[in-house]
């Protein structure tokens, strides 16, 4: 089922999970347990990514065919411009629409490992605005987008970025998923700015669990996102002891997910690094309390606890 049409006809939020192709035995059994854990609390799609580089371009289709036909979750591919040209492209896109897969999370990409400059295939795509149209010229599918609230590390400003974005959705993007943030103002400032230009399209944040400190400066370095220095304190305070980062890193995101879906982001995108006890603990703790519905103040307090109180 197409992901604009799940979103479009939920009673209530979205929520999905994004996994990437592991490369070694050890990593399949890991993704097979993440998978079989979370497959539990019903999410309404699932994403796969292309690999750094168009790495595991290959394993892509395979793992989101196998995740729709054999587990039964609707799935979503990533394709990048990273390294095929327009007719490998069309190739991969045949693979994946022939054996049945509705949705596509077109992408520009990122340099190949070692290279820090991005350069297209000589017979390729350079902007992944073009990747969708593509895409919209020649198959049925519903084509997805990312969008950065932190303003793409290749763009000058935020002004800049939602222009290149509006030209996306212009050329046929139904909805969009951000790169992980950890402010929620970030995301409230980014969707205020994007309808303002005529961006109308469901923007759903991307959230990543801040469950260890190496791995979340990795990332930050990667996409640009930064850490708010009260979180990243706390962090380095309990670096001795794992579980506690875990489990503050658990309270931070259900919180900050909390905050998002009551200020009525229309659901949560998971970064799940292939492991699943953090998202699951999120989710559950969403599920339950649902955030998204509206009540009264309890005996005047003032509101939802904000990801701020962890500050």
């Amino acid at each position: 089922m197409r992901i604009d049409r799940i979103i479009e006809q939920a009673d209530g939020p979205v929520f999905s999970f994004e996994f990437f192709p592991p490369k070694t035995d050890a990593g399949e059994r890991v993704l097979g347990q993440a998978l079989e854990s979370l497959r539990q609390l019903s999410p309404d799609f699932v994403s796969v990514t292309y690999g750094a580089g168009g790495a595991t371009r290959a394993r892509t289709p395979e793992l989101t065919k196998w995740i729709k036909n054999e587990l039964g979750i609707e799935a979503m591919a990533h394709l990048t411009c990273v390294g095929a040209s327009r007719e490998e492209l069309r190739e991969l896109l045949d693979e994946m629409t022939g054996a049945g897969i509705d949705n596509v999370l077109a992408l520009r990409g990122d340099p190949p490992r070692g290279q820090t400059d991005w350069t297209p295939h000589p017979e390729g795509l350079e902007y992944a605005n073009e990747l969708v149209e593509l895409i919209q010229e020649g198959y049925d599918v519903c084509v997805g987008a990312a969008c950065f609230p932190e303003v793409h590390p290749q763009a000058p400003d935020l002004a800049h970025d939602l222009r290149f974005l509006k030209q996306k959705v212009d050329r046929g993007v139904s909805f969009l998923i951000t790169q992980l943030f950890f402010d929620t103002e970030l995301y409230v400032r980014f969707v205020e700015e994007a309808r303002a230009i005529g961006i109308e399209v469901p923007i759903i944040p991307g959230i990543m669990p801040a469950t260890n400190l190496h791995q979340l400066t990795t990332m930050s370095e990667i996409t640009g996102a930064a850490i708010p220095r009260p979180l990243r304190e706390a962090l380095e305070w309990r670096s001795h002891d794992p579980e506690a980062v875990l489990q503050l890193g658990v309270s931070y995101a259900t919180l900050q997910c909390a905050e998002l879906l009551a200020a009525g982001a229309p659901g949560i995108h998971f970064y799940t690094q292939n492991r699943s006890p953090a998202t699951r603990a999120i989710l559950s703790a969403l599920q339950l309390h649902r955030p998204w519905e509206p009540r009264p103040d309890l005996h005047g307090a003032g509101g939802r606890p904000s990801v701020r109180a962890l500050a």
